[in-house]
């Protein structure tokens, strides 16, 4: 670890990595740091492709860590990560992906990751992206999660892209059981020539399950963002799929939502909104001394946080 290592670390997570109960650190596709307890155990794949990550029942208030720091331009790393969550346990996963690449050749890195959470499991999802370095390489980030809920379980996701991804593909997917509950709240930033595409397909199949999808997003310059929601309910359930976002400049932001009831007591709502700074608020903070520059930017923070 180096301190390119330890800023990217830095800005991926909240604490240090290594106050965590449990906590892997992959650098350039190789695990280089591992920690396990009696009730959270880290197993490698035996092909090196990511891990298995087992939470005992009844476990409470466990601290998981899982970063990814990528330093070596061109290369392409992709990681299978499975979390085994025990009925009634409790604990919080920190992930998240830094990438710097100073030079030429694009780095990316492919995070898969599948949650199957037990009976009144509850899981706290964190993760952030970002990317740096002053190269024309790409840095490159691409998330898909597959989730199952069993009976009661409880998974809140918490994603977030800071800022310096070139291009991102995010795909989520969950299948919902009878009283389980999916909260996703999702936040991206994009500038210059940059593109974020995101796909969320949730399907609720027991009676009661419950989603709240929200996505928040700023698109700036000339990039460009694309948000795509599928929810179906097949018993009776609730989902509420929010969009909202802020262009600037050449930015642009396309939504595309769609629910499909296949059940008479199925409640599902989508709202979406995409518009520019209000001229208001803008006003508002000028009025206490702001600049324009730095009222906007107050705004975007507000927003984004």
């Amino acid at each position: 670890m180096n301190k390119v290592d330890e800023s990217l670390l830095h800005e991926v997570l909240d604490q240090d990595v290594r106050k965590a109960d449990a906590y892997n650190i992959r650098k350039n596709g190789k695990g280089i740091e591992r920690k396990s307890n009696p009730n959270i155990e880290i197993v490698p794949k035996e092909d090196g492709t990511g891990l298995d990550v087992y939470v005992k029942e009844n476990t409470l208030f466990g601290i998981i860590h899982i970063p990814v720091i990528i330093t070596e331009s061109g290369l392409t790393d992709v990681v299978y990560n499975d979390f085994h969550v025990g009925k009634n346990a409790n604990v919080i996963i920190v992930a998240g992906c830094g990438i710097h690449n100073g030079k030429h050749k694009d780095s990316r890195h492919d995070g898969i990751h599948r949650f199957y959470l037990e009976e009144k499991a509850k899981v706290n999802y964190v993760e952030k992206h970002y990317g740096e370095g002053e190269g024309t390489g790409k840095k490159e980030l691409n998330p898909v999660t597959e989730i199952t809920l069993e009976k009661n379980a409880y998974l809140s996701m918490n994603t977030t892209q800071i800022k310096g991804v070139d291009t991102t593909l995010r795909v989520t997917k969950a299948k919902l059981k009878e009283g389980s509950t999916l909260i996703i709240n999702e936040k991206i930033l994009t500038t210059g020539t940059q593109q974020a595409k995101t796909d969320f397909v949730v399907t609720l199949d027991g009676e009661g399950a419950s989603t709240h999808v929200t996505s928040r997003s700023v698109a700036e310059e000339s990039s460009y963002q694309e948000f795509t929601s599928n929810v179906i309910g097949n018993k009776k359930c609730y989902a509420h799929v929010e969009c909202d976002a802020i262009i600037k400049d050449r930015g642009s932001v396309k939504a595309i939502p769609e629910i499909y009831a296949k059940d008479v007591d199925a409640n599902l709502i989508h709202e979406a909104a995409i518009g520019k700074i209000a001229g208001q608020q803008l006003m508002k903070l000028m009025s206490l001394g702001l600049s324009e520059k730095e009222a906007e930017e107050t705004i975007i923070k507000g927003f984004l946080k």
